[in-house]
């Protein structure tokens, strides 16, 4: 155990860091919207690493090189669907749901966003929005919990009981404490450290290797398919691949950072630093998978663990290949990926309790002190029970964040960008929509698994047709909801 004392000691170093940037937010952080939204004073750089960070969970450094490591090059094609669909994310939602935010009442949630949009006097909307928001983050949040459970457990040899409730208080003392500044600072530190080593990994584990002729043996011995990019994928399974970019049209935790930028100036330049940021982000991981197979099949008696579970070839070949100094340094990226996700989901699932139930049905004249800590209590509440769901050491981190992914896209994706780009889109439109995403993916995941397509295809196309169909079928929207949709396009274009 003496050999992990200076990893431990980097770890515990790290995470006292972050509960100190909290408690800096802590006093930048005096009414409620300063603790969901920051105030809406984010600059380009911290706009886009936060959106980065929380994006990116422990999925990008357990999940996608495990794939890789597991079947190849031709899982790269999530990577590719999730760099066209960040692109266009940024390109077509970004400054739109900011200036529309801003104008819709000043929303500070999603929920908060659709019902002002369709003036929604009886609130369904905002209800049924935000139980989707709570279903599929509870699922979302329990990926990160799996993830920074694993990371414990391998490196310090605890049980996965134990591993799970260090992790997950970690991650709980800064979001409690800070809010959203405390998150949005942390993100863009912990950015910096993923992105560092996901670089530096796949270069050490390249340099053990005398010429890369030798990095080709041993891939086409361990896995002759692996430099394929399509393999023995079919088309089916190749469109599945690539439909996890329809997911981030509706990613209440990557959309909330747009809503947070000090302008829709600040956009195209945050963009740029955000997708710069990913491309090689996501390079990494697939680098690290990729060299991982030859690596292993060269030192096949290290390779216990990681056959195993192939979500561990990342922590392995950094336990292996670096000094215990670095290895603590290189290995915070994980946990700073599964915090930087997980504070940001919490943070999303707090405010949502807060804002568009308790305020909204409980205290409509709460003083803003009350809901900041309301908001406070809400992400222990969600904390516990994405602990509970995630108790079983079995579960799989990138099987729980596909099927959150695929809900949230399919629910909100269609929704947002027609409500973003089409004023004659209804009250009724917009909750038909919603509705029909999020029951079309939980029953393509129940009871169409086997035929091998992703359950966001299915639910993205229907409920885009749904929001199209029912919104022709019922009244134009009043003058009152097309006047504001038109004032906020106005802004946008003078503004962007």
């Amino acid at each position: 155990m003496s050999s992990l004392n200076p990893t431990l000691i980097t770890f515990l170093f790290y995470i006292v860091a972050m509960v100190v940037i909290g408690l800096m937010a802590y006093r930048a952080t005096t009414n409620f919207s300063d603790y969901i939204l920051g105030g809406r004073r984010l600059g380009s750089f911290v706009t886009a690493l936060s959106a980065g960070a929380s994006d990116m969970s422990g999925w990008l450094l357990m999940g996608l090189p495990g794939a890789i490591y597991l079947s190849g090059l031709s899982e790269m094609w999530i990577a590719i669907g999730l760099i066209i669909g960040a692109w266009l994310n940024w390109l077509l939602v970004a400054g739109r749901l900011r200036v529309h935010t801003e104008v819709q009442h000043n929303a500070l949630t999603l929920p908060d966003y659709f019902s002002n949009r369709f003036n929604d006097q009886k609130k369904i909307l905002r209800i049924v929005s935000a139980f989707v928001i709570l279903i599929f983050f509870a699922i979302y949040c329990a990926s990160g919990m799996v993830a920074g459970a694993r990371l414990f457990e391998s490196m310090f040899e605890m049980s996965y009981t134990t591993a799970l409730w260090i992790s997950a208080i970690a991650t709980i003392s800064y979001v409690f404490i800070g809010g959203f500044l405390a998150v949005s600072w942390t993100d863009t530190i912990q950015a910096g450290l993923m992105i560092f080593a996901l670089l530096l990994t796949p270069i050490v584990t390249l340099l053990t290797f005398s010429d890369m002729s030798q990095v080709t043996l041993a891939l086409e011995t361990a896995r002759p398919q692996a430099m394929n990019l399509v393999g023995d994928l079919s088309t089916v399974a190749i469109l599945s691949l690539l439909a996890w970019g329809l997911g981030y049209f509706g990613q209440p935790h990557i959309l909330v950072r747009f809503m947070a930028a000090d302008s829709v100036k600040s956009i195209p330049n945050a963009r740029r630093i955000g997708m710069t940021w990913m491309i090689l982000c996501l390079a990494g991981a697939v680098a690290a998978g990729f060299f991982g197979i030859a690596y292993f099949q060269q030192h096949p008696e290290l390779a216990s663990v990681v056959n195993a579970n192939p979500e561990t070839v990342f922590m392995e070949l950094t336990k292996i290949l670096f000094n215990p100094w670095i290895a603590g340094i290189v290995l915070a990226a994980i946990l700073a990926a599964v915090m930087s996700t997980l504070s940001c989901q919490l943070l999303v699932c707090s405010s949502t309790l807060t804002e568009d139930f308790y305020k909204s049905f409980l205290r409509k004249n709460a003083s803003q002190k009350e809901l900041v800590w309301v908001g406070r209590f809400m992400v222990l509440l969600i904390a516990l029970l994405a602990i509970w769901m995630a108790g079983n050491p079995e579960s799989k981190v990138l099987g729980l964040v596909a099927y959150a992914w695929a809900g949230f896209g399919a629910a909100f994706g269609p929704l947002i960008i027609l409500s973003l780009f089409w004023k004659r889109m209804t009250l009724n439109g917009a909750l038909a929509g919603m509705i029909m995403g999020a029951v079309i993916v939980i029953l393509w995941k129940n009871l169409f698994a086997a035929t091998g397509v992703y359950e966001i295809i299915p639910g993205f196309i229907c409920s885009f047709i749904a929001i199209i169909v029912v919104s022709l079928m019922g009244k134009v929207p009043t003058a009152e909801i097309t006047d504001r949709f038109e004032q906020a396009e106005r802004l946008y274009n003078e503004t962007k």
